[in-house]
Formats: C-alpha cells, sequence, structure tokens
C-alpha cells in the first residue's frame, strides 16, 4: 500500500499541540494550518517538472516548472482547516469542495455538495481531510472526484486509523496516502484513538 508517513520535528509539535484537550480553537486553527504548510513538501516532493527557458535580468537560462496545474480538493467541514497552510506554498493551486456528512449511526457518508474545478482531467489532485478514521468519507471523495475525470490524486490527512487506510486503499489502490500519524485504531463510534478528537469541532468552536 501507498501509505507515506511524514515525521519531521515540527510536526510532531504541532501535531501534539492538536492533541492536547486544553488546545483552545484559536490555537487549534494555527497548529492545523501550519502542520497541512509543512507537509506540503513531502507531498510534492515527486511532482512532474517541464524545462523552459527564463530570462533573467542579465541572460536566459533554464527553468523549471511544474507540468501540471493543482488542484485542492478539502473535504467540508474539516478538511478547511488545512487548505490555508497548503494555500500560502502553493497560491495558484485551484481549490474544489466536497460536502460529505458522517451518519453517526450507520458510519458512512451522506453527501451534500460537490463543486470542482474543470481542469481536473489535466490536474495534480490533493484530496485533504485531516481524520482519516472509517475511510468511508475519503474514498467517497475519491470517487466523486474521479467520476470528474481526475487521473492523479493524492490523499492528504493528519491522523489516520489502520481501518481507514484498509478501507481507502481497498476502494483506491492507485492513491498514495500521505499522513503525519497512524494511530491505534477506532474506538466504537468510528473515532480514531488516542486520535485528537473531532477536527472540524475544534477547528471551528463546535464543541
Amino acid at each position: 500500500m501507498q501509505v507515506h508517513q511524514i515525521r519531521h520535528p515540527l510536526i510532531l509539535n504541532h501535531l501534539s499541540r492538536l492533541r492536547d484537550a486544553a488546545t483552545p480553537s484559536s490555537e487549534f486553527r494555527t497548529h492545523l494550518q501550519a502542520i497541512g504548510r509543512l507537509m506540503v513538501y513531502e507531498i510534492t516532493r515527486d511532482l512532474p517538472l517541464v524545462e523552459r527557458p527564463v530570462t533573467t535580468p542579465l541572460e536566459e537560462t533554464r527553468g523549471w516548472y511544474l507540468e501540471k496545474p493543482l488542484v485542492i480538493v478539502p473535504i467540508l467541514r474539516a478538511g478547511l482547516g488545512m487548505v490555508e497552510g497548503i494555500q500560502q506554498l502553493l497560491p495558484s493551486a485551484h481549490v474544489g469542495h466536497i460536502g460529505l456528512a458522517r451518519n453517526e449511526t450507520t458510519l458512512r457518508p451522506e453527501s451534500y455538495y460537490c463543486k470542482l474545478p474543470s481542469i481536473l482531467p489535466e490536474a495534480e489532485v490533493l484530496l485533504v481531510d485531516p481524520m482519516l478514521a472509517t475511510g468511508n468519507s475519503s474514498a467517497e471523495a475519491a470517487r466523486q472526484i474521479l467520476a470528474e475525470g481526475a487521473v492523479s490524486i493524492r490523499l492528504v490527512c493528519l491522523v489516520s486509523a489502520p481501518e481507514g487506510i484498509a478501507k481507502f486503499h481497498e476502494a483506491h489502490p492507485k492513491i498514495p496516502i500521505y499522513t503525519a500519524a497512524i494511530d491505534r485504531g477506532l474506538n466504537e463510534r468510528g473515532y480514531i484513538v488516542p486520535g485528537l478528537g473531532d477536527a472540524g469541532d475544534r477547528y471551528f468552536g463546535t464543541l
């Protein structure tokens, strides 16, 4: 399975602050955005480049440019928390949105919104969801993106459960997962443990 765990001292520091139940929403937002910004370096390490000439103030030389446009697609609501940090390093990226709400009885995602850029077929897509718990929401979001013509997707998440990784790769074996932590597993309510709680509620202060 294509799982890339990004272990960097700064990321681990921010993640520990996010895990702390005493961290208020204002600080939670800062740490989540910071992790999104830091993870971009590893996520985009192997993006294809194309060579084109560039003229400096002194002469013409070789330049290297991204071969494909970038699209960021957060899963609402919690995915929005990482987008700002990612955009700070990818300011020209397009942004789509997929709205999925988890049914707390069935633990299955229910779709309520989908707005995606038209350039998906030629783009590199970063699908963003901080918590890969059951894997159902991320798998459904990837299905919707593929249905719109995308051919290259990378799943970006903060904390993952082994069950979610297995579920996502069962549905989409060719899509790589980039995560900052792989936790112990899920509790009886389908939440990641030890986890960090509901990322959306903590980010927006709707506890």
